[in-house]
């Protein structure tokens, strides 16, 4: 009997019953056109901005979702060179942190092209630059050959592993991704919404890498959600809504995986996936009209270069205490000219003195409010 959906004689020929998605998909439609419609409303500038936030939070959560930690500021500094645009305080990033970024933003920003064999080969070999996968040497830029045994997806200590899935032998990954290639490219009469659920689940069911798929996987569904939008700027990041329901995702994905080839379920799951994933969008643009505001309404100060650079820092949402001496540093200016320009800015209304009872230290806050956000980065000096 067969185990597994690539097992059974109707593979691939994923069916639905389109009656029971309906009104879930058409209520994504209207959340994507009405996301769409106001970010066309915004400026080139902002457009870029709310890009490289979204950019920023997909490569961090996709990563995250296959325990792959990333730092925030390597990822956003990788994107916003990438894209050749500058931002406030920018770090050196890592190899394996700039291949993601490469095979994502060549996912989004060149969307209509075609998918080949070649452009998987050269994702995969971004996604791990040195041929490892953490210590163990892995095959990259090629699939894989299981030559340690079947493709397992186990959890659980070593003697008691739960296995969770077993992919396709290795001698059928040739044939079972050029079948998908060649789907992948084709058009037809499915929405590019629906289109892009199928390429997920199909992508990690032929799992067609020795590690990665995941994160494959959901650069060929963003790819097909960018076709959707038509748009190669993305405004809302569906790997951070999978990796806050990382669990679910993980159940829906086996059962589906062990069940036939109507995959009703797994499209619900996946269109409810991407409505949050769209609702939380307005965290992003949040951020972005609320900075865009702040300078907007600012336009008539003088400011010097650093104090622009270090009020983006903050605007940005830089974490922690800002002192005279990282301002100093960040800004290659002594301490004392650091200290002047803070009083100029409060001086012009930007900053605000906060006395702290018992402290040492005066603190500073952004004297500033738009659409129920608080600017409230403490300067300690």
């Amino acid at each position: 009997m067969a185990e597994y959906i690539y097992q059974k004689m109707e593979w691939p020929h994923f069916k639905w019953d389109n009656g029971g998605i309906i009104d879930l998909l058409g209520e994504v439609r209207n959340m994507q056109g009405r996301i769409l419609g106001r970010m066309e409303s915004l400026g080139f500038a902002l457009k870029r901005e709310a890009f490289i936030d979204t950019m920023t939070l997909e490569v961090l959560k996709s990563s995250e979702i296959e325990g792959e930690m990333l730092s925030l500021e390597q990822v956003r500094s990788s994107v916003a060179r990438r894209l050749g645009i500058e931002i406030a305080d920018p770090v050196e990033s890592e190899r394996d942190v700039d291949g993601i970024v490469d095979m994502m933003i060549d996912a989004v920003e060149n969307y209509q092209l075609p998918m080949t064999k070649e452009r998987l080969f050269a994702w995969h070999s971004s996604l791990f630059p040195a041929g490892r996968s953490r210590l163990s040497r892995i095959i990259t830029g090629g699939w894989r050959k299981d030559l340690k045994g079947p493709m397992q997806v186990v959890s659980g200590v070593i003697g008691k592993e739960t296995i969770h899935f077993q992919a396709p032998a290795a001698s059928v990954v040739d044939r079972e991704m050029e079948r998908f290639i060649k789907w992948f490219n084709r058009e037809d009469n499915n929405e590019y919404i629906i289109r892009s659920a199928v390429a997920h689940l199909w992508f990690v069911t032929v799992h067609p890498f020795e590690d990665g798929n995941g994160r494959i996987a959901r650069a060929l569904a963003e790819m097909l959600l960018a076709r959707s939008d038509k748009s190669n700027l993305r405004f809302y990041s569906m790997s951070a809504r999978i990796r806050t329901e990382r669990k679910e995702y993980y159940r829906v994905l086996e059962k589906t995986q062990k069940g036939g080839l109507d995959i009703t379920e797994w499209l619900l799951w996946y269109l409810n996936c991407l409505l949050n994933a769209l609702g939380s969008t307005e965290s992003v643009l949040g951020k972005v009209l609320y900075k865009a505001e702040f300078w907007r309404n600012n336009s008539d100060k003088s400011l010097n270069e650093r104090q622009r650079s270090m009020l983006n820092v903050l605007l940005e949402g830089f974490e922690g205490k800002l002192t005279t001496s990282k301002w100093a540093k960040i800004n290659k200016c002594s301490s004392d000219t650091a200290l002047r320009d803070i009083q100029d800015l409060i001086a012009k209304g930007i900053l605000n003195k906060d006395e702290l009872p018992g402290g040492r230290s005066t603190n500073y806050i952004l004297n500033y409010q738009a659409g129920g956000h608080t600017g409230c980065k403490h300067l300690v000096i």
